[in-house]
């Protein structure tokens, strides 16, 4: 894999730090079996809880589409990205909406939040190829569940990894449960 990667000096490297090429690679893996655990879903299937939990294949498609253009967009313009600087005011309608980011809305289809997918994931890998450092540290926004100030751009790109990955393993449970079918082992 190449590609021109800035050392924020004005000078150029001709190939992808190995550092970057290996978030580039991890976050395909991850992606990949978030993918892969649609396969040959119909849209009802796509939406349907098969557990006890809210979750679908489909909404969790759709919530790490978001996630990975939030966290990306974040590493750019910090936390106004995140659409929320303060996560300490939300009221039980503002988790409410949040909620619905996990589920496909009428008129939605697998293929459409596939493509939304695809379209952020290569986003993301621009934003990260792009990125002048990955060392610099970006104020978070205040929320209950963190009490870090800020992160580095790799910290965020390690998120959306872990993110990734973490959904892709409830998307095999959810599947699985769905028709039996099997992603991840």
């Amino acid at each position: 894999m190449t590609a021109t990667e800035s050392t924020g000096t004005g000078s150029t490297d001709t190939a992808l730090s190995q550092e970057r090429a290996d978030l580039l690679a991890a976050l395909a893996h991850a992606r990949h079996f978030l993918r892969f655990t649609a396969r040959d879903l119909t849209d009802e299937q796509a939406n349907t809880r098969s557990t006890v939990s809210e979750l679908t294949v489909g909404g969790l498609i759709k919530h790490v589409t978001q996630v990975e253009r939030n966290w990306a967009q974040f590493t750019v313009r910090g936390a106004e990205a995140m659409q929320v600087s303060d996560y300490t005011t939300w009221t039980e309608d503002d988790f409410a909406e949040y909620a619905e980011g996990f589920r496909l809305s009428d008129g939605e289809t697998l293929a459409g939040v596939l493509a939304d997918y695809d379209e952020a994931a290569r986003e993301t890998d621009r934003v990260l190829r792009d990125a002048p450092s990955l060392d610099t540290l970006i104020e978070l926004p205040k929320a209950p569940w963190n009490t870090d100030t800020h992160w580095s751009a790799r910290r965020v790109f390690q998120h959306i990894c872990a993110e990734t990955a973490q959904h892709a393993g409830h998307a095999d449970i959810i599947r699985e449960s769905l028709d039996g079918a099997k992603s991840m082992g």
